[in-house]
């Protein structure tokens, strides 16, 4: 089995990935590997659905570059191909006079990567978009939305399977090797040999780098965060979406208040520590995989530098009454019983050695190698452009 480009992972960037060369190289044969037994199963298919802006991310930036570009592609994407999109906007809020200083970086950084139509908004022009929502000052955000990421990988792979693009689930990948100028790779069911190989593996991205790159400076720390949803009679106390000013040290963007493509009302995420890379509960746990991440160096350092978060995440994931206080800040009315559970989605997190939770998007490259190692969110808003990004790598390897 011969091919020019493997690659490894069918979640929405894989499958972008895979789009965009197929459309640009249509001569090139392609195969995509899924372990899972459908496509866009872990982070793609578990997020909130959220078209992201692009405001919060450092200008310059991999993420500041591929979201301002990928937001772009994907609202034309949806809308050739008649996917549901609601461009509904946010509201971003400051609760305290002490949160402003953040608030007003955030609009400038929106500013500096080219968003047009942000507005500050007082108290009064809060409640007039979301009047149930408590804070002394904040950012409309236009440039937002919401959709189905599920629909849209889907619809992803559809097209460049239409286009001669082979795509395998139920496929584990258990070795890569490399000889002369070929990549081999052995799977669960079949080996194959390659030109080239694209890792696009998200929660298990270094254990596939790691088959390759024995000391890889990077792993990944998988987080969960947990929602709940509001009873049906309570989304009327949230109109579109609503965020808190998040912390900069920490690359999460803190509770806040989601409406979905389907009219569901989302409440969350928090942000605790995973006890196995896939564990969608508390219940969850492989014992393998939670000692690989205590004991890297990397984790260890974060967690002395987060205990504090850390401990606060992991009471509110216990402790329904502490959620709530933690939405309380941003909407005093809410209350316990308004709240009904909902799902959950893992985060992959790449941390480093010296304990930095990388905090942009990571490509590592080498002759036959593209390995995607850190792509959290806004991955899926990004994804086309993510595409392009690895399709150009890609064309200079083969050139």
């Amino acid at each position: 089995m011969d091919y020019d480009i493997a690659i490894v992972g069918a979640g929405i960037v894989g499958l972008a990935t895979a789009l965009q060369i197929n459309q640009k190289r249509p001569e090139l044969k392609i195969i995509v590997i899924e372990k899972e037994n459908k496509v866009a199963a872990h982070q793609t298919g578990n997020n909130s659905g959220v078209i992201h802006s692009g405001i919060y991310y450092k200008p310059g930036s991999l993420k500041a570059k591929n979201c301002i570009e990928g937001y772009h592609l994907m609202i034309n994407f949806c809308k050739e191909n008649n996917i549901p999109i609601d461009m509904c906007g946010k509201i971003i809020v400051a609760t305290s006079e002490a949160e402003i200083p953040a608030l007003t970086n955030i609009y400038n950084r929106g500013i500096e990567n080219g968003l047009t139509g942000l507005k500050y908004i007082d108290e009064k022009e809060i409640k007039e978009i979301e009047p149930y929502t408590n804070g002394v000052k904040g950012i409309f955000v236009p440039q937002t939305g919401i959709v189905d990421y599920k629909v849209v990988a889907n619809k992803y792979s559809e097209i460049f399977q239409k286009n001669g693009g082979e795509l395998v689930l139920n496929t584990k990948v258990v070795k890569i090797s490399k000889k002369n100028d070929l990549i081999y790779i052995k799977t669960s069911r079949f080996d194959l040999q390659t030109k080239l190989v694209i890792n696009c593996a998200g929660l298990y991205s270094d254990k596939i780098a790691s088959l390759t790159i024995p000391d890889l400076e990077v792993k990944i720390v998988p987080f969960r965060g947990e929602y709940y949803s509001l009873n049906n009679n309570k989304r009327h106390l949230v109109n579109n979406l609503i965020y808190p000013v998040p912390d900069p040290n920490f690359p999460f963007l803190g509770v806040h208040f989601t409406r979905r493509i389907d009219g569901e009302i989302e409440a969350g995420p928090n942000a605790v520590l995973a006890f196995q890379r896939e564990g969608y509960t508390k219940s969850q746990i492989n014992i393998k995989e939670l000692f690989e991440t205590l004991t890297w160096k990397g984790f260890q350092k974060v967690a002395i530098k987060y205990w504090k978060t850390g401990i606060g995440e992991m009471y509110r994931s216990f402790s329904k009454k502490a959620f709530t206080i933690a939405l309380q800040k941003l909407m005093p009315s809410i209350q316990p019983q308004d709240l009904k559970q909902g799902g959950a989605g893992v985060r992959a997190q790449a941390c480093d050695k010296n304990g930095g939770l990388i905090d942009d998007f990571y490509i590592k490259e080498l002759p036959g190698q593209i390995h995607v190692l850190n792509a959290p969110s806004p991955a899926a808003t990004s994804s086309l452009s993510i595409g392009n990004t690895i399709a150009e790598l890609a064309f200079k390897q083969f050139s």
